[in-house]
């Protein structure tokens, strides 16, 4: 039996992924967490083979809750199941310690293939997020201006395109305001933009808001 935390913050989506995993006889989701702080308390006093974890909470990059949840349990395989195309967060998702990535427009025959073989202790990669990895690797690879930013940086982008104001970012990532400005800057420097218009332009034109 595959034990599994489900860490997603969306109800009715945990609710359909558990009625699925119940006609499943090796799945059990022996765990539920609709936010990072949750996750990380149940990680804390719950044993499981596996944790699904979406890469969106409000406020808080799925990154970072992967990058903890290494630091506490470098061994516990995690699957990243997200709303989010592979080109935007698969290869970084990879680099933080995750053992796979998938959609969720995935056909679920592949989400429980996957789960079964990350919880075995492999990587599970689609086809097409190997040919990215293949070409990250690659001197030639030419990589988009939103792929160039660092995790954190390109957490503050999307934040910042979807209408966020300065103080909020920092209020919900722990940062000074001066902290959040110099990100600004830096991120527009790094993706050649002159102003907020341009980013929030680019980031609905490359999908990459909620």
């Amino acid at each position: 039996m595959i034990k599994i935390l489900l860490a997603d913050d969306h109800t009715i989506f945990r609710e359909g992924l558990k009625q699925i995993f119940e006609d499943t006889p090796d799945l059990e989701v022996n765990g539920e967490a609709s936010s990072p702080h949750e996750a990380l308390n149940i990680l804390n006093r719950t044993d499981c083979d596996l944790v699904l974890l979406d890469i969106s909470f409000p406020g808080r990059s799925g990154l970072d809750i992967l990058k903890q949840i290494k630091t506490i349990k470098p061994k516990l395989p995690v699957l990243i199941l997200s709303m989010h195309p592979e080109e935007d967060y698969g290869v970084r998702s990879l680099r933080a310690g995750a053992n796979g990535y998938l959609t969720k427009a995935s056909e679920m025959d592949e989400l429980i293939k996957a789960i079964r073989e990350v919880a075995r202790g492999k990587r599970y990669i689609t086809p097409s997020l190997a040919d990215k990895l293949a070409l990250e690797l690659s001197e030639s690879g030419i990589k988009l201006p939103h792929q160039r930013l660092t995790d954190r940086e390109f957490q503050v982008m999307c934040l910042i395109a979807s209408g966020k104001r300065i103080k909020d970012i920092a209020s919900l990532l722990s940062l000074s305001v001066k902290t959040v400005d110099t990100y600004r800057s830096r991120i527009l420097e790094k993706m050649n933009k002159k102003n907020i218009a341009e980013l929030i332009h680019y980031a609905i034109k490359n999908d990459l808001l909620d």
